[in-house]
């Protein structure tokens, strides 16, 4: 099986929006102020598990 590979110039690419949950419901980032996104971009994130399992591996 061949498997070919697209390549796109930045002129080709379409900008992905982000969306998060901000106070309760869903907003998008473009709509934050700088300081709001600041703190999205210092946020820490974290797996919970249950009592007994082995901890999760951090994502490379």
């Amino acid at each position: 099986m061949q498997t070919t590979s697209i390549t796109l110039n930045d002129a080709e690419r379409q900008p992905c929006e982000i969306w998060t949950r901000v106070m309760g419901y869903h907003r998008p980032m473009s709509s934050f102020n700088i300081g709001k996104k600041g703190e999205f971009h210092e946020r820490r994130y974290f797996v919970e598990r249950r009592v007994g399992q082995a901890p999760a591996r951090p994502a490379a």
